[in-house]
Order: C-alpha cells, then sequence, then structure tokens
C-alpha cells in the first residue's frame, strides 16, 4: 500500500488552494489529517497535495479511500465504528476504538486481510464492556495500511496513514559555472533515502521531457539534476524542495573558453631572413585573422599565412625593413589577441682591410625605450648580435654597468654584475646554468632560457682583437603577470547585491593593469563563481544576483597583458542584506526649554535581518554637520532628547539600522526652535460630566477630567464653595488630567465639585454635579376613604424622604385577611390615591403602599390601620345532584398472543395488549404453571401492552405461555406455542450454503 503521510498542516498545501482549502478548515476540525484535505480538494490539486503530503502511491490510496467511503452504512454489530481514516508518527503508537451492541461479542482485527494475533507487544488486544481496542506500538511504514474489525457477519474498515519526519536537506547545492555544451550536475543530499524531491528553475517545476534535457538521478540520501550540453538558456536560479525545507544555487553558462597552448613569440631578424609566427590554440575548428599595427595581413608572394590543425601560422620571406611592426593573431569569435613584435636588424657590411678592428652592427643601441627588448617572463630571451673583425674578436657579455679599458681603475669600482667571455669560440666563463652564450661566423648569441624578474637590466656586448674593440648596450625589461591585488573590502549590502572595493596590486608585472576578476562563493562552499570574464578596469564592483540571507565571500584577479595575476586572499564574509525602508511618522510629541520629545512608528518593510534600532541626529540651521542626538541605538519608537541650547533652531531625523546598515532618514520638515511653547490652561470636560452624574449609595465615583497647558499649571479642587477636604475625597493630578476618587459614596458627597486649572493669572474651571440617591423612606397616612359594593378608594401622603430623587411612582398591594397572601394591584402609579376594584363579597382586606425612586422600592411600606368586608348579600347557591356514571369494564385482550420459533442462545419476547377498568391484574403461566417469580422472565407493563422477556432460552423452554389478565369486572386470557430450536442448525445451513 505504501502511502505516507508526512506532514498533517494544512497549511502546507498548494498556495493555489483556494476557496476549497477554506472550505475545508470551515468544515473540519484545526488540525487536519491528509483523509480530510483529498475528501474535499479538487482533482486538479491532489498531485501537489502527494508531494507535501510525502504521498508515493496516490492512486492506491485514492482507491483505498474511495472503497471505505462506499462501505459507510449503518451497522446492527457496531454501536460505533472505526473513524474513516488514522493517522500516527513514525516511531509512535495508535489505538483504534470500536463500541458493539453486544458487550459479551468476541472480535477479529484484520491487517490487509490477514487476521492479526497477539504476538509480543506489537500489538495489543482489550476488551472494555462495548469498547474493543487494538494498540499498535512503535509504528514504522509497514504498518501503513487498512485494517478492519469483525463481528459476526460485520465488518467496519480504516486506513492507517504513517507519516515520517519532515525530509531535510543536509547537504545544500553548489552554485555552478560551465561553459557552453558542458554537463551540469546539481547535487544535495537529504535526511533519509528514497525520500521524494521535487526541482524547480526560477519557480518553474522541472520534469522529464521528451528531448531528455534534464534528468533526474537518486542514489540514496543523494538527489542529482543532471544537465546535458548546458546552453544559455540554462542560466538561472535552480531550487530542490522537499517537504521540509529547500535548497537554491545559481547556475551560469559562459561560451566556450578558448586555451592557448604556444602564444607568438617576438622575432629579431635581419635582412633577406625569413620570419615565422606560430601560435597553437585548444580548438582546431577555430580559424582567425592576422594583423599588422592593427591592419589585417594580405597574403601575397612573399607573405603566407596558414591554419593546419590547432597551428596558426605567419610566414614572412625576405624580410625586408618596412616588415618591422607588431603583429597580431585575433581568433574568431573570442575576444582576446596574440600579439608579438618584429625587430629588423639592418647588417651594415664595410670592406675592411685584413687588419679588421671589431666592429657591433646593431642599429638600436642604447637605453631608450625603442631600444628596449622586452621579454615575457618564462620566455626564452635570445640576443643575436652580427659582429666583423679579423682576426675574430673575443666577445664579454655584462649584465650592468658596461665594461671600459681606458681607466683600469674605474674598471674596478664600476665591476659588472655578473660577465660572460667567448674567445675564439670556447666560452671562457660561465655563471648562471640558464645562460648560453655562443659565436658563430658573423654573429654572437645570448640566450636565457625562462627569463625571470631578475634577468631585467642592461645587457653590454664588449668585442675586442688586436686592432681594436666596440663595445654596444642592450636594455632588457622583463615583464609577467602581476601580483594579486589587496584583500578586498565589502563597502555595502543589498537585498541581492553587494559593493566591493579593492587596492591595486603593489606590482603590476612591468605592464599596465588593463583590469580585474572577481569571483564570489558561498562561505561552506567550496566552488568559485566568476562574475566576469572581461577585464572590469575600475576597482569598486556591484555584485549582484545574490541570495538575501546567505554568506558569501569575495576575492579578486589582477590582468595585464601578460595574463592573469594570482586570487588576493578572500574577504571577510558579508550577508546580502536590504536596509529598511525610513521609519514612519516622524513627529514632535513635546518640547521645552532644553529638550524635545521625539516619536515615529516602525519602517513598513524592515527584510529578513532583526532591526538592530534607530539613530537619532540634528543638524543646526545654517550647518550641514549631522550630529548623534543619543548614544548609540534605541530600540524605542519614541526618544527625549535633554540639555539643549535655548533657542537653537535644529532639523532633526531618524534611520533605522539592521545589518546592511542605517535606512532612508525620516526628516522633519522644517527646523524646530528649543524654546516651551506657552500653553492657555483648558479644561476638556468629558460629555458625559456636563450633566449631573448620578451615583447610588455605596458605589464608587471614579471622575477623570483632562485638561491641557504649559507649563505645568496648578490643579485645585473645590465642593460647594469649599476646598476639598482630602479625607473627603480623594484627588491625583498629573501633566494631563486630574482625577476625583471616592470610593464609597454617601448622601453628603452630593454637590457640585469645581476643578480649576490656572498657569499664573489665567485659569479655566470646570464644575461636576454629583447627585447621590438612595431608596425612599415609606409613604404616609395610609387609609380607607370609602367603601361601595366591591370598590375601595384609598389614600395617602408621599414620604418625607424621597432617597434624594423623584419619586416616580408607588405600588399599591391587597391581602385577603384569611391567607394574607399579598397580590400587587398597581405598579409605577403616580397618583397619591386610587380606587381598588372586583374584590370578593364576603372576604376581608388588608392594604399597603410603597414608594418608589430612581433606586427602587422603599424599604418598608406603609400599611392601612383598618380593614375591609365585602358584605354577601342574601343568595344562596345550591349546587345540583347527580350520580357518578360507571365506567368499570371486564378485561379483554385487543392483541393476542402469537406462536414463535427462536433459536437457542437469542433473548426471545412475547408481546400482546389488553385493557380494562379497572386495570386489570396480569398473569404469566408456562405449561399452566404460574412462572411469574422465576428469575429467568422478565415481565414489562406499558399502556396496555405486556411483554414478557426470556434470556437465552434452552431446548427446555419451550411450550405453550398464557397470559392471563383478572378485575374485579371480570378475567379473561390469551396463549400460544414458542417453540426453540437448537444452533446448530443454523450452522449447518452456512456450512451447506458454502
Amino acid at each position: 500500500m505504501g502511502a505516507s503521510c508526512r506532514q498533517r498542516s494544512a497549511h502546507k498545501c498548494s498556495p493555489e488552494s483556494g476557496d476549497w482549502l477554506r472550505a475545508v478548515h470551515a468544515s473540519t476540525e484545526p488540525d487536519l489529517d491528509v483523509w480530510d484535505i483529498l475528501r474535499h480538494a479538487p482533482a486538479s490539486e491532489y498531485e501537489k497535495i502527494a508531494f507535501q503530503y510525502g504521498i508515493t502511491d496516490l492512486r492506491g490510496m485514492l482507491k483505498r479511500l474511495k472503497k471505505m467511503k462506499k462501505e459507510e452504512k449503518k451497522s446492527e454489530a457496531f454501536l460505533k465504528k472505526l473513524d474513516p481514516a488514522y493517522q500516527v508518527s513514525k516511531g509512535h503508537k495508535i489505538k483504534l476504538a470500536v463500541e458493539v451492541a453486544n458487550p459479551d461479542v468476541e472480535v477479529k482485527w484484520l491487517k490487509n486481510g490477514q487476521e492479526l494475533q497477539p504476538t509480543g507487544s506489537k500489538y495489543i488486544f482489550e476488551s472494555v464492556g462495548n469498547m474493543r481496542y487494538l494498540t499498535i506500538n512503535h509504528c514504522s511504514l509497514a504498518d501503513d495500511a487498512a485494517y478492519c474489525c469483525v463481528v459476526g457477519e460485520e465488518k467496519c474498515t480504516t486506513e492507517l496513514f504513517v507519516k515520517e519526519p519532515p525530509i531535510l536537506i543536509v547537504k545544500n547545492l553548489e552554485d555552478q559555472m560551465v561553459m557552453k555544451g558542458e554537463r551540469v550536475e546539481l547535487e544535495c543530499e537529504v535526511s533519509e533515502e528514497g525520500a521524494n524531491v521535487k526541482w524547480e528553475k526560477d519557480g518553474v517545476e522541472l520534469t522529464r521531457d521528451e528531448s531528455f534535457k534534464y534528468r533526474f538521478k537518486k542514489d540514496g540520501c543523494k538527489h542529482v539534476l543532471m544537465i546535458n550540453e548546458a546552453t544559455k538558456e540554462d542560466c538561472g536560479h535552480y531550487k530542490v524542495k522537499t517537504n521540509g525545507g529547500e535548497s537554491m544555487a545559481e547556475v551560469m553558462v559562459q561560451e566556450k573558453e578558448l586555451e592557448i597552448y604556444q602564444s607568438i613569440a617576438d622575432l629579431t631578424v635581419k635582412a633577406k631572413d625569413q620570419a615565422v609566427f606560430k601560435c597553437e590554440v585548444s580548438d582546431e575548428n577555430v580559424r582567425g585573422t592576422w594583423y599588422k599595427n592593427g591592419v589585417e595581413v594580405k597574403p601575397d608572394a612573399r607573405i603566407n599565412t596558414t591554419h593546419i590543425g590547432r597551428i596558426h601560422k605567419l610566414t614572412i620571406d625576405d624580410v625586408k625593413p618596412e616588415d618591422e611592426g607588431d603583429y597580431t593573431f585575433v581568433p574568431d569569435g573570442y575576444a582576446f589577441n596574440l600579439s608579438a613584435k618584429l625587430n629588423f636588424l639592418e647588417v651594415k657590411i664595410d670592406y675592411v682591410p685584413r687588419q679588421d678592428p671589431p666592429k657591433i652592427h646593431l642599429d638600436c643601441m642604447g637605453r631608450t625605450s625603442e631600444s628596449t627588448i622586452v621579454v615575457v617572463a618564462g620566455n626564452k630571451l635570445r640576443l643575436d648580435v652580427p659582429i666583423t673583425g679579423d682576426p675574430a674578436p673575443t666577445v664579454i657579455w655584462t649584465k650592468g654597468e658596461k665594461v671600459s679599458s681606458v681607466n683600469p681603475d674605474e674598471e674596478e669600482k664600476r665591476r659588472p654584475t655578473t660577465s660572460w667571455t667567448i674567445k675564439a669560440g670556447d666560452v671562457i666563463t660561465e655563471g648562471d646554468d640558464r645562460v648560453h652564450v655562443e659565436t658563430t661566423k658573423g654573429h654572437c648569441v645570448f640566450t636565457i632560457e625562462g627569463a625571470e624578474k631578475q634577468d631585467e637590466g642592461v645587457y653590454s656586448v664588449v668585442v675586442r682583437n688586436p686592432a681594436g674593440e666596440d663595445t654596444a648596450d642592450i636594455n632588457v625589461k622583463v615583464v609577467d603577470v602581476p601580483d594579486p591585488p589587496q584583500i578586498p573590502r565589502i563597502l555595502s549590502v543589498g537585498e541581492d547585491s553587494c559593493v566591493v572595493e579593492w587596492d591595486p596590486p603593489l606590482f603590476d608585472g612591468g605592464q599596465p593593469i588593463i583590469g580585474y576578476v572577481l569571483e564570489r562563493k558561498k562561505k561552506k562552499s567550496y566552488r568559485w563563481m566568476r562574475l566576469n570574464f572581461d577585464p572590469y578596469p575600475e576597482t569598486t564592483y556591484e555584485a549582484k544576483r545574490m541570495i538575501e540571507g546567505v554568506p558569501y565571500e569575495m576575492r579578486v584577479y589582477a590582468v595585464n597583458s601578460i595574463g592573469m595575476s594570482r586570487h588576493s586572499p578572500a574577504s571577510q564574509p558579508f550577508v546580502p542584506v536590504a536596509p529598511t525602508s525610513e521609519p514612519t511618522g516622524l513627529c514632535v510629541d513635546d518640547i521645552s526649554d532644553t529638550s524635545i520629545s521625539l516619536k515615529w512608528r516602525p519602517p513598513e518593510r524592515i527584510g529578513s535581518a532583526e532591526l538592530e534600532g534607530y539613530g537619532v541626529e540634528y543638524c543646526k540651521e545654517g550647518t550641514d554637520e549631522w550630529i548623534p542626538a543619543i548614544q548609540g541605538l534605541t530600540e524605542r519608537t519614541s526618544v527625549i532628547i535633554r540639555d539643549l541650547t535655548t533657542g537653537d533652531k535644529l532639523q532633526f531625523r531618524v534611520r533605522a539600522y539592521n545589518m546592511a546598515g542605517p535606512s532612508p532618514p525620516a526628516t522633519l520638515a522644517q527646523h524646530i526652535t528649543i524654546r516651551e511653547i506657552m500653553q492657555r490652561p483648558k479644561i476638556w470636560l468629558p460629555r458625559n460630566l456636563r450633566q449631573t452624574l448620578i451615583k447610588k449609595v455605596g458605589d464608587t465615583v471614579n471622575i477623570v477630567i483632562p485638561f491641557q497647558g504649559k507649563p505645568r499649571p496648578k490643579v485645585t479642587w473645590s465642593k460647594d464653595g469649599e476646598p476639598l477636604n482630602s479625607a473627603f475625597a480623594s484627588v491625583r493630578n498629573s501633566e494631563t488630567d486630574s482625577i476625583l476618587f471616592i470610593r464609597k459614596t454617601e448622601r453628603k458627597h452630593s454637590g457640585k465639585y469645581v476643578l480649576q486649572v490656572q498657569i499664573e493669572n489665567v485659569e479655566d474651571t470646570a464644575t461636576v454635579t454629583l447627585q447621590i440617591v438612595d431608596l425612599p423612606g415609606s409613604p404616609e397616612a395610609l387609609k380607607i376613604v370609602d367603601v361601595w359594593g366591591f370598590n375601595v378608594a384609598l389614600e395617602w401622603k408621599p414620604p418625607k424622604d424621597n432617597g434624594n430623587c423623584e419619586i416616580t411612582g408607588y405600588t399599591i398591594q391587597k391581602a385577603d385577611k384569611k391567607t394574607m397572601e399579598w397580590y400587587t394591584i398597581y405598579e409605577q402609579y403616580r397618583r397619591t390615591h386610587c380606587v381598588i376594584s372586583d374584590l370578593i363579597m364576603g372576604n376581608e382586606y388588608v392594604f399597603r403602599v410603597f414608594a418608589i425612586n430612581l433606586v427602587g422600592l422603599s424599604p418598608e411600606p406603609c400599611s392601612s390601620k383598618d380593614s375591609v368586608y365585602i358584605q354577601k348579600t342574601g343568595i344562596v347557591y345550591k349546587p345540583p345532584t347527580y350520580k357518578d356514571p360507571d365506567f368499570s369494564e371486564a378485561p379483554k385482550f385487543t392483541h393476542p398472543l402469537v406462536n414463535r420459533s427462536v433459536v437457542a442462545g437469542y433473548n426471545a419476547t412475547l408481546s400482546c395488549s389488553v385493557r380494562g377498568i379497572p386495570k386489570p391484574k396480569v398473569t404469566w403461566y408456562k405449561n399452566k404453571m404460574d412462572i411469574s417469580n422465576e428469575a429467568k422472565y422478565r415481565m414489562l407493563s406499558q399502556q396496555g401492552v405486556l411483554t414478557l422477556e426470556i434470556r437465552k432460552p434452552c431446548l427446555f423452554d419451550g411450550g405453550v405461555y398464557t397470559c392471563k389478565a383478572v378485575n374485579d369486572s371480570g378475567e379473561d386470557s390469551v396463549e400460544c406455542k414458542l417453540e426453540v430450536r437448537p444452533q446448530i442448525a443454523k450452522e449447518e445451513k452456512k456450512d451447506e450454503k458454502k
């Protein structure tokens, strides 16, 4: 069956659930299970719900639930069936309960159709009265199944869903940057094997398609998304989701990078020689173009370009002086080039006699920039110098100062750092192993393998023979990639970006820095992602497309014309977080000569980082300097700034701070002058106190009256023109209101209370009238004025004490002197006299009156001193005589007993009905024997219906049963035959059917 419900909260359903999900919450309990949701959800939502709840076999689960729904019908064997579905967490226990109709019946429990046996502690079966329980301990996924309780021929079924803990992502996705056409593998690791995950790209779910572009792989806890032959369209944010978390990574696809296996090198050639520029790249299908001094080279009879596999050549035959210049090879489709220089050596041959002094034939000699030979670090440095002389001269190479034979002392002082001497073709002195010197006919060659920075300098060549000597200087410059830039600094961060700044490298490699390349990575990751491929010329860069709340690090490479440096140290970790929006509702709450009170509301947007507090600043009029008004930050949304100078005009602003820094400021619209603002005293009397305030004796009085005024006014209370005594009533005054409090009122507290607020000679007053009311006294002088027929006229006087409020009416009551039960005749009667009518003759009456006011009835009534007797007339009433009718009736059975055949062991009843007046006495007989006192039988009688209940009859209980009814008017009886069949016959019948 295999379905498992991993989450119980309905709030994790699809956000597009809509009205059907709200209907589920309105019609079910707050704690929903998957059965409640699937029963109400539309079919289009099933797949999303299955993923959220970890259901692996959705179709099988729906079949099970549909089958359960069909089986819901009324049962005779069960008083309460199992619930449609149960849900339990993995490792916990669950208790299934049913209520059966017969407390003695035995039940069987089935799991997926197989009967459960009480073995070990896994399953526990309990029977308590009519309740039957099945407890399953230590639930696992194997217990996720259909369970059934069987009673006889009937059964009830339920589904048990075992939910696992939420699937967590243990290892997050890593950002990746690949070249176009390469394969991408995004890998994550979850907490459990075989879990379901969902992959998304930029918020859109990924599925297997016909082109097999996306492939999904599961390997235990590992889940891999593979993209074959990545293209530019595959760039974006990829997210993997489980029902317990999610992880996101960014994939960037760049055009395939072209690798340089061999770069072109500078050449120095002489007239009539051949110059060959050669380079090798990684892609044999890439074509390119050759340029000389920025102009495309056109092949002709002397110049030829070839492309064989990965090798590109430019060949120049019969080199001429005009061929000298900068040659560049540019691969098609790539934004870089390879450059080298062709140097032309013009050989001047003069006729010399036999004793020819040595001569160095170089056009460019000296230390000017034009005569400098540049070599890239790591490449070979070759200096080929044409020489003449007869006899063959001795060649001396030196690095450092020139060698001179004119002044030996000065030569000793200016000794060269390094020297190499060649005589008759043999090397006499040797230096570094990397240096090779040799002479050929007409040439001396100086070579350094793998030029280094220390090889840079002025190289001097001296040729000597008996006829004389000649010297020449060659300036050599070694260039290299630059040093790494300084450690980058994070200037600011945004919601998905940051601004990074760095210092240039200490050494630029001998060539100007043309730009920088930046990389970033997540702090917990090992994969660096390049942010730019073309060199960025500035030292401040804004990196974007980062994930808010994730820690990152940055590093920088420096690039010159030679190449790219090593990377800089990584920056301090930082987290992209957006600053909050500005605080709202900034206003002045109060102001005095030396202080001001400001208040505001929190920002509308705070973001993912917690709000650290608020900073308050002020700026004096005429300046641009903002000065902190408080030390540090405050977490409150109000502040009192003290110790200000009276008369200053200040502008105030408030900024909210979080991890990203300060928000935009909320600034007051205009400058505020620090001075006390005189405010006239004014009392704001509440509307309910503008009329008489009525309270009952014993009530509590709490009168709050707000007022205004600056500076704080003087507050005084008085009552009826006299100062208010603190023992009479309590008073509490604040800066904005005054409270008059009386804990328990008395009649003496009634009167006019006057509140006065005063600032210097200006004052304001308010009057509050308090009326304390009580129950009235009793009316006076109740007397009977007149009596006639069935009528009485009464008259009385109002009470002396009206309870401090108006008498609203009277209540008049009468009482018969025999019973002295009082009956109200009038309520809320306004007059002090009344007429009472409809009195009963022959009765004697007394009367009383209560006074009524706002509080209620007077505690005591005023009663009449005399009574009134209503005289009888001469008419005598003689009641008629009559004979009571005789309703007696002999017993008669209206419904007889019926012959019955029952099965032994099951309760049986015999019923009949009888009528008769008076109620007849009923006796039951079995085979003419009285069975009234036997415990096996139970006799019932209700509204003439007679019932004999026989508890679990046996074969011997068969026979003739008689019911006899007897009263004073006669008797009647009925009888029937009861047949008791054994149970064996029923079991044999079942076997025959089978």
